[in-house]
């Protein structure tokens, strides 16, 4: 029996050049680059080249700089460290630096219901040792109402996280209005708060204790947005975008899993106020300790390389499958409907389809056609193996039974049309 793979957005396969690419570095004697990156001998001078390569590559495809690249272990670290080390540092600094009668700035954090597992569970976790986080709703095509994320903006915010594009209906938030709301906040917030000045600090200087006395911050609240499901089909030159940070993975763009990078803006040749959630010997910039996991990183590279070329060929090849895909659903099973936006609109990644099917479990219906060679999934891979039911869907204001009867079918590089007319062949049989 033949398979079909229509499950993109939870992992791609590897590119035969990403393999490639990756094979001199596994640690073999006969190989180069097996050496720790960190050794000042040949072999880890050759190691870390192969490292230095990589970020550079990395760094020009989001039009970032060398440093502001920094290598993790998974999107998931990354996100980790991005609310739980900005969080850490403010603190930090709260406590170094406030007179002994001021308060602690805050620690509220803005995220969209929508977001994936590792930012949702992240703050939850976070709530309970005292963080304050609001979630920001989205209408019932998956994109936040702006108008919430303003009005939730105050002094005490440390940090605004809202994905790029979501994993399990391909919606397309609007960062850089989001970005925009937030550096109109930052220039009214710093050009009131110095009439309330009680005491400065002078290093650094953008630090001081208002009347009310809060330590603020006149650099936050950072914004960081989850591009791991843009990064293959839109524009993620952070220059555009106005992000502080944005999370990004290999294994979405046919590199290897295990490997994650988080952009990190520098500001007059300092990194953010974050610090890092897995110490040791310094590695990526102090940010990240660890070994660098050479083949893997080098992996990463070739596979931006791969999307930076065939991105426009691509974006308009998924649109031509998916909108024929939902065309023939729809005549398969004309009940069918499409969670979020529909196929060819704007606001919407080319290669995402999740589809309401009507009186049919979806649980039931995935074991049928996985049954049946073609491989689906109920929404976000990291909360599948438990069957539980999806918090983009429930976010949308849909219904228990209609989330609890929806599937996800997403679309890649190493899928052809006669792919998904066998695939629908598939459906309709066990339909």
């Amino acid at each position: 029996m033949r398979r079909i793979y229509l499950d993109y957005a939870a992992s791609t396969p590897m590119a035969p050049e990403v393999k490639k690419a990756m094979e001199p570095y596994f640690g073999y004697l006969s190989n180069k680059g097996f050496g720790n990156p960190g050794s000042l001998h040949f072999f880890g001078q050759e190691a870390m080249a192969a490292v230095d390569k990589s970020r550079e590559i990395i760094a020009k495809a989001i039009g970032a700089d060398f440093r502001e690249i920094i290598f993790t272990g998974s999107a998931t670290e990354a996100n980790n460290l991005v609310l739980r080390g900005s969080l850490a540092e403010l603190r930090r600094q709260d406590a170094k630096l406030r007179r002994q009668d001021a308060k602690p700035r805050g620690n509220r954090i803005i995220i969209s219901a929508i977001e994936h597992p590792s930012i949702l569970e992240t703050a939850r976790d976070l709530e309970k040792e005292g963080t304050e986080v609001i979630y920001i709703p989205v209408d019932k095509n998956g994109i936040v109402e702006l108008k919430k994320i303003k009005k939730a903006l105050n002094e005490r915010t440390i940090l605004v996280s809202i994905m790029y594009a979501n994993n399990e209906i391909g919606t397309i938030e609007p960062i850089k209005e989001i970005a925009e709301i937030i550096q109109r906040f930052k220039a009214t917030n710093a050009s009131e708060s110095p009439k309330n000045i009680i005491q400065r600090s002078e290093s650094p200087k953008n630090i001081f204790v208002n009347s009310d006395k809060f330590v603020v911050w006149d650099r936050y609240p950072l914004f960081h947005t989850d591009a791991v499901q843009a990064f293959q089909y839109l524009n993620c030159q952070v220059s555009d975008l106005k992000v502080d940070l944005m999370t990004l993975s290999a294994h979405k763009i046919y590199g290897p899993k295990g490997i994650g990078v988080l952009y990190v803006k520098e500001q007059n040749n300092i990194l953010p106020f974050i610090v890092p959630i897995i110490t040791g010997g310094g590695q990526e910039f102090g940010l990240r300790s660890g070994t660098e996991n050479v083949p893997l990183i080098v992996g990463f590279s070739e596979a931006v390389k791969i999307i930076s070329h065939s991105r426009p060929k691509e974006i308009k090849r998924m649109n031509q499958l998916s909108q024929y895909f939902w065309k023939e659903i729809k005549k398969i099973f004309p009940k069918a409907e499409i969670n979020g936006i529909e196929p060819g609109r704007d606001k919407r990644l080319p290669n995402i389809c999740n589809i309401f099917f009507p009186g049919y479990s979806a649980e039931e219906l995935l074991i049928k056609l996985d049954l049946n060679g073609l491989a689906v999934s109920t929404g976000s891979a990291c909360s599948a193996r438990a069957f539980k039911p999806s918090e983009v869907l429930r976010a949308l204001g849909l219904s228990q039974s209609r989330i609890k009867n929806s599937l996800r079918f997403s679309f890649g590089k190493f899928l052809t049309m006669s792919d998904i007319k066998e695939a629908l062949k598939k459906i309709k049989a066990v339909l």
